[in-house]
């Protein structure tokens, strides 16, 4: 976890192959916060969106108006004290939900997100994705509004970053922590091999430094790209062509639904035949938020249900 006053500008994850879903910021991780919401996870849906955990970066004082970039900090600030959270980004998987019916959308699809509207709110604290509002947060730091940015690739880091933010809204980030346990929880030993694709041009891969490789380990799924390394301009993901998808020949494909119907696209493609994964009907279609970009606790859990299932 770091302030934004040695920021340096990054591009920005997945933005361009899933740029349909940019809407809110992660993990945090994509995720590569990609293009569904540059919260994320990590891809944000082009990117979403990492948390290090250090609290020194909240300065361990108490926020009492609070601005969330992304859809998981959003989340997050809500479930922990929702009294605290005075501005929102413009994701679905946000604005969808009741709880934040009555609060200031600051931010629309791949719109930078509306400076004067969050400075208007008075904010004690603005939190955003690392790469995804870079330039926005810089502009507020120098402003002299707290800012915080996140980049959540791990379930370590998304620990540390919910603790982090359960002291600055005074609350118990127990409850919390212990949803993670359970999501974690009575996963079944697997010998499974199994391969993510997230867009078709080109061919990308997590590998085991995102959010969604250090997922698929939790699961006990072996990610056959996660110790690849090669280029790509996104951390945490591989290029990969298509004489490589037909070498690692997975026991299970995982398709991810960025609503550009990814699947029917690799379905039109020579190798896609080839694949014991295919000619078995082993392949799984799993929502963007959730295992590439945290997008929030709801869409994590659901990951975490579906992956369990994967044999």
């Amino acid at each position: 976890m770091q302030t934004n006053k040695s920021l340096r500008s990054q591009q920005r994850l997945f933005i361009g192959i899933f740029a349909s879903l940019l809407t809110t910021t992660f993990a945090c991780s994509p995720p590569p916060e990609t293009t569904a919401n540059a919260d994320a996870s990590q891809p944000d849906s082009s990117s979403a969106p990492s948390e290090t955990g250090e609290a020194t970066a909240l300065e361990n004082e108490p926020a009492e108006r609070i601005v969330a970039l992304t859809s998981l900090s959003a989340d997050l600030v809500a479930t922990l004290d929702v009294n605290r959270l005075v501005g929102i980004p413009g994701s679905p998987i946000i604005t969808q939900d009741s709880r934040f019916a009555d609060i200031e959308t600051v931010s629309s699809g791949r719109v930078e997100p509306d400076l004067e509207k969050i400075v208007a709110l008075s904010p004690d604290l603005v939190i955003g994705a690392k790469g995804l509002q870079d330039k926005t947060l810089q502009r507020l730091s120098d402003l002299d509004i707290s800012t915080l940015t996140i980049d959540i690739d791990s379930w370590e880091k998304l620990s540390d970053f919910t603790t982090a933010i359960a002291a600055t809204t005074e609350a118990d980030p127990q409850p919390l922590l212990d949803r993670y346990a359970d999501c974690l929880a009575d996963v079944p030993q697997k010998e499974t091999t199994s391969l993510v694709l997230v867009s078709r041009q080109p061919l990308l891969s997590p590998n085991k430094d995102s959010w969604a490789g250090d997922f698929l380990a939790k699961m006990n799924i072996q990610n056959l790209s996660a110790d690849l390394q090669g280029e790509s301009p996104f951390d945490g993901y591989v290029t990969l062509s298509a004489e490589k998808v037909i070498e690692a020949d997975p026991d299970s494909l995982i398709i991810i639904d960025t609503q550009e119907d990814l699947l029917s696209q690799l379905e039109g493609e020579p190798f896609w035949s080839q694949l014991q994964a295919t000619q078995s009907g082993n392949v799984v279609t799993s929502d963007y938020f959730g295992l590439v970009n945290p997008g929030s606790l709801a869409s994590i859990e659901t990951a975490c249900d579906q992956l369990k299932q994967i044999d």
